[in-house]
């Protein structure tokens, strides 16, 4: 046994520990010193940076906190640790207390947007800022918002006699008359002791029974604003504070905190209704270190009070980051508002209305209005055959308002475009917080002239970039379901949507035209973020280098398609054509565009030793161009359907036909063929430069002001930037089937595919499922649309089986394009249009919790 006892003992591991920790802060007390420049802009009376290190280095390490003996506990506490060090506090804190200006950017873009909606301009708005300390945030608050005009009260609360001394001289100096310095016990301020108009007002209904949701707060009056900047780590019994801070909070309030803090993603394993999780995890090393640190000056770092934030409030955004300058300290970013969502025009509502209309929403299903909720609900169920649809969000609500959980994060947005989805499921996790695709190879041209939306259709569609579902909109069809499996891919999609939205058309060109903005994260946070669910706020905030980089190419060079879109640039490198590419690009008449590609381009890029190589290669048709295997294998069953008649054959072909070996031994043939058949057709009838922006992007890594997809237009922005526009849109993080199986009977009248059933095994059963379930949601007349890299793929006799009538629109033979009118992708083989002609037999919907699916909102107590 004594084999197994590490030979360190613990006095020597302590030992080691403290020296570690001793050196860490050596080290860091350099890098604070020398950061500490003051700037012009600073009180000159400031004392150096060597001498406010030192004040900081003995108010946190050398001087006991204990207090003087006074009796006055915390307050005692806070003072001994503040008052040798409250003159150098803001100096010394500008580079240790990251996060703070992006905490008073995303509270102060929240308001703004609420401001915009509210429909009178005499409205009061009032601040709190608790543990404010020394008055920075509310002076770096005039960066975003005019603090003397916007606010008609600002409250800064804080237990530290000596910092709210400074606080009063910098708002003296400011003439700010709207600030009051209130040094006092934060669970003891209460609004109706400061503010006359607010004395009758400030009541609370509290419900008989112990549910928060029953908790309705103010009636009127109460905080629009409450922040803590590094203070809820401070207080002890925090507890009582958060309480006391959901009492303070208007109905429609915000809340934003920015702390240190500590945690493991285990515990956030069963909770569903957190902000996201990128970046939460800190590593076991790192919490044990940072908490033996931060106690030290009496600092909290344990998870238990971010936890408790996010279990009394709604999280309305939330990140996670580390401030590299200081040896990556955690630190977070959290905004929240009342558990009990608000409507969209800003009013309290109770959360089974806006579980059930969101509900109605995703599903299809006719909204139950709460007054005539039960006689409704049973009427509809008599109607509907299978039972009454409910949506993945809303079974995840249902279990959280019976547990006295706050809803999802995806409840208390502003827009109620993204479905809620569990982002822990290994079958969005397998993506890496990567997108495939950042452009999108569907024509729109092609597909509006196919589909010809109108204003009562429901669109179903496949996410990938978002391009198509933009082009769609405008169209302005009734509802559009966006369904990807990848987050990443709607993450996108919802940036380009919350740029519609907030953004005017210069700064929306240069996302998404140029791919570069170099003021990305400022835009993100102070226009953006009120527009965007916290995950996708969480994933744009952790990959602003897309926009920024110096070293990189901008949006169109990210994701799994860089790798063919790299490949190329290389070869061009290596093989000296960049220039060629360039007066390709530049050329003004299909002539020059054909001798140049002819002569100095198709030879490298279609060489068949190049194709051999690399371009067939299984691993790289999927990593770079997203080619499945199954797809892969009906390219090689069409070559060698083609190549064995010497007749055209009416007949479908599918792997299923060929063996594994006899498929595989015609694969760099029938991928150097299906290259030729793609690109050949493209370069003769369709000008790169002036009318192609799909081969452009790829070529030149932007897009052109006369040459783009039809949504970067400016009459494009000007239509989808009415607030309004995507009022019809639900974003949807799961497979198809999924998502079908989830509308009402009979309610899509279009849904478009791509190419997705081409990645089902040949024969498989899961595509006769898929197809039966489209049938069941598509109204009679409804359609589906999708491309194929086979020319007559196997699966279209099953949508014939299934009630479907098919129709090829588009077939791409040798020498020929697959579409019509202009040939400007040319990627697949063939293109159907296959019309619902008959019902078939509905399929009883899936339902994981049967019991929590059928549960009335009314028999909960909330």
């Amino acid at each position: 046994m004594t084999s197994l006892i590490p030979s360190t003992s613990p006095r020597h591991f302590h030992t080691e520990f403290y020296f570690v920790g001793a050196t860490l802060f050596l080290l860091i007390g350099i890098i604070f010193t020398l950061s500490l420049r003051p700037s012009s802009k600073e009180n000159k009376e400031n004392p150096s940076a060597f001498e406010s290190f030192l004040r900081f280095f003995y108010a946190s390490f050398l001087k006991p906190h204990s207090g003087d003996g006074t009796g006055n506990g915390q307050q005692d506490a806070l003072e001994s640790f503040y008052k040798a060090q409250a003159g150098v506090y803001d100096t010394t804190r500008k580079r240790l207390l990251r996060g703070r200006e992006d905490m008073l950017g995303l509270v102060a873009a929240q308001l703004v947007h609420k401001s915009a909606t509210e429909r009178t301009n005499n409205v009061k708005r009032i601040w709190v800022d608790i543990g404010g300390g020394t008055g920075w945030n509310i002076e770096a608050m005039s960066e975003f918002v005019s603090v003397p005009e916007f606010f008609s009260s600002v409250y800064l609360v804080d237990f530290s006699p000596s910092l709210c001394e400074v606080a009063r001289k910098r708002f003296a100096r400011l003439g700010w008359k709207n600030v009051k310095v209130v040094c006092q016990d934060a669970r003891t301020f209460h609004l109706e002791d400061h503010e006359d108009n607010t004395v009758n007002a400030v009541t609370f209904r509290r419900s008989s029974t112990s549910d928060y949701y029953a908790e309705d707060g103010p009636n009127v009056g109460g905080a629009d604003l409450i922040t803590l900047s590094y203070s809820l780590s401070m207080i002890p019994d925090f507890y009582s504070v958060i309480d006391s801070l959901s009492s303070l909070l208007a109905s429609s309030g915000i809340i934003g905190v920015v702390d240190f803090y500590v945690q493991s993603i285990v515990d956030l394993s069963s909770r569903n209704y957190t902000g996201g999780a990128i970046n939460r995890h800190v590593n076991w090393f790192g919490r044990l270190f940072w908490r033996a640190w931060f106690d030290v000056d009496r600092v909290g770092l344990e998870p238990g009070r971010r936890d408790y934030l996010e279990y009394r409030f709604g999280t309305t955004l939330g990140a996670d980051s580390r401030n590299r300058l200081f040896g990556s300290i955690p630190y977070y970013i959290w905004l929240g508002c009342s558990k009990k969502p608000t409507s969209s025009l800003n009013t309290p509502s109770y959360p089974h209305e806006i579980v059930d209309r969101l509900d109605a929403a995703v599903t299809e299903s006719p909204y139950l209005s709460p007054v005539y909720h039960t006689q409704t609900l049973s009427r509809t169920v008599e109607r509907s055959t299978p039972p009454e649809l409910r949506s993945k969000a809303f079974d995840a609500a249902i279990i959280n308002l019976s547990a006295n959980l706050p809803l999802p994060s995806f409840f208390y947005q502003n827009h109620h475009w993204r479905i809620h989805y569990d982002d822990q499921l290994k079958k969005h996790t397998q993506f890496k917080h990567e997108y495939i695709y950042a452009f999108t190879w569907e024509d729109s041209r092609v597909d509006n002239r196919l589909l010809k939306l109108g204003s009562n259709d429901v669109v179903l569609a496949i996410t990938s970039a978002g391009d198509n579902i933009l082009s769609y909109a405008l169209s302005s069809p009734a509802r559009i379901h966006a369904v990807d499996l990848n987050p990443n891919q709607n993450h996108l999609l919802e940036l380009k949507v919350a740029a519609y939205s907030a953004l005017p058309y210069a700064d929306f060109w240069k996302l998404f035209g140029e791919g570069r903005h170099s003021n990305f994260r400022s835009v993100l946070i102070s226009r953006l973020s009120p527009h965007m669910s916290s995950r996708a706020f969480q994933y744009w905030l952790n990959n602003t280098h897309v926009f920024m980089s110096s070293r990189g190419k901008g949006l169109y060079e990210t994701g799994g398609s860089r790798h063919a879109i790299r490949t190329i640039r290389l070869l061009a490198r290596t093989f000296g054509f960049r220039n060629q590419i360039k007066a390709l690009l530049s050329a003004k008449t299909l002539n020059e565009q054909r001798e140049i590609w002819t002569k100095n381009i198709r030879p490298i890029l279609m060489s068949r030793l190049l194709n051999y190589l690399l371009v067939s290669q299984e691993k790289f048709l999927w990593a770079a161009l997203g080619v499945p295997h199954n797809q892969l294998a009906m390219i090689e069953a069409d070559h060698l359907h083609v190549t064995s008649e010497s007749t055209p054959s009416s007949k479908p072909s599918s792997p299923l036909g060929h063996s594994d070996k006899e498929l595989n031994s015609t694969r760099g043939q029938a991928v150097w063929e299906y290259m030729v058949q793609t690109l050949d057709p493209v370069i003769e009838s369709s000008l790169i430069g002036e009318d192609n922006p799909y081969y452009l992007v790829c070529l030149q890594g932007s897009y052109s002001h006369r040459c783009h997809p039809d949504y970067l237009a400016p009459k494009s922005h000007h239509k989808l930037s009415r607030s309004s526009a995507f009022d019809g849109l639900r974003i949807h993080t799961d497979e198809i089937n999924e998502v079908v199986n989830r509308l009402a009977l009979g309610t899509l009248t279009v849904a478009v595919l791509m190419d997705s059933m081409d990645w089902f095994n040949p024969g498989a059963e899961e595509a006769s499922t898929q197809i039966a379930k489209l049938n069941r949601a598509l109204k009679l007349g409804g359609r589906v649309m999708l491309r194929s890299a086979a020319l007559m793929p196997w699966y279209i006799a099953t949508f014939e089986e299934l009630g479907f009538a098919a129709k090829r629109v588009g077939a791409r033979t040798v020498g020929t394009c697959i579409d019509r009118w202009r040939c400007r992708v040319n990627m697949y083989a063939s293109c159907y249009i296959l019309t619902k002609i008959q019902n078939f037999p509905p399929v009883t919907p899936i339902d994981s919790h049967p019991r929590v699916g059928s549960v009335d909102l009314e028999e909960l107590e909330i």
